[in-house]
């Protein structure tokens, strides 16, 4: 078998902290779309199982069962090589090793592979959503996936290099039972809607995140400065924010003003979906 794979990058648009299980898993429920940037994957089956590295973030990334690629593969059954091209940096927020494990369980499901009912989760709360890749809620542990219609969504994706630990944002959460979104996502008119109800929603990490990394603050203050913004928000457990813009052409022209006053900061204007 010989197969390529997209891993786009992850964005909570939503993240709602609902409660804490006896086991320690907490319970979200999170409104998750994927941009048009991410991880590539080649995938080639042969006699043993290995990892190899490319790309802008490869450094880093561990070659071994460290690497929740690997986990997916064997998890699966499957063996070969698979080469990495890494787009997205880790720790970001964005759900990168995350969307790699999901792209490969994809990828190997397609081709006939019987994947264990439990490995998505086994692997991250991630994992079960980046394997379809499309609009979604995830509630529960990850567990729930739920696919949603929203309008096209044009974004800056924005991080100041800053890596935020999961466990630390998670552990300066003030309060772990917090309201759900809604019951019902409406159907919106356009991204001007979206982007009205969003505000309303939260990111319940947002907050302890920006303690851990105050550079969040600089990140969200220049998205909510630039020309046509709608919303500005982290995703997930950060430090990657993002915007949401009308048109395409603004999402990309905050990317140019952005990008001149802070040539250091990964900054990619997408689409979502």
């Amino acid at each position: 078998m010989k197969a390529e794979a997209f891993a786009p990058a992850k964005i909570n648009l939503t993240l709602h902290v609902t409660g804490r299980r006896n086991d320690g898993y907490h319970l979200l429920d999170s409104l998750v779309v994927f941009a048009d940037v991410g991880d590539r994957l080649h995938l080639e089956t042969g006699p043993e199982l290995g990892i190899t590295l490319s790309g802008l973030f490869a450094e880093g990334v561990p070659e071994d069962a460290r690497n929740l690629v690997w986990q997916a593969a064997d998890g699966a059954g499957w063996c070969g090589q698979i080469a990495l091209n890494k787009q997205l940096p880790h720790g970001a927020g964005i759900g990168g090793g995350s969307s790699d494990a999901g792209a490969v369980l994809s990828v190997l499901a397609k081709n006939g592979f019987d994947i264990p009912a439990d490995l998505p989760l086994s692997l991250g709360a991630d994992v079960p959503v980046c394997m379809g890749a499309r609009a979604a809620r995830m509630q529960g542990i990850g567990e729930k996936i739920t696919p949603v219609v929203l309008p096209e969504l044009h974004a800056l994706l924005v991080n100041p290099g800053a890596h935020v630990p999961t466990g630390a944002v998670f552990s300066g959460l003030q309060s772990r039972d917090n309201a759900p979104m809604p019951a019902d996502i409406p159907d919106f008119a356009s991204a001007q809607d979206c982007a009205a109800w969003l505000a309303e929603q939260r990111n319940d990490l947002e907050a302890p995140a920006r303690r851990v990394a105050p550079e969040i603050d600089r990140v969200l203050g220049d998205l909510s400065a630039s020309n046509q913004a709608m919303l500005a928000r982290m995703s997930g457990s950060g430090a990657t924010c993002f915007a949401l813009y009308p048109t395409k052409k603004a999402a990309h022209m905050a990317a140019y003003e952005i990008g001149t006053e802070q040539p250091d900061w990964w900054i990619r204007a997408v689409s979502l979906t």
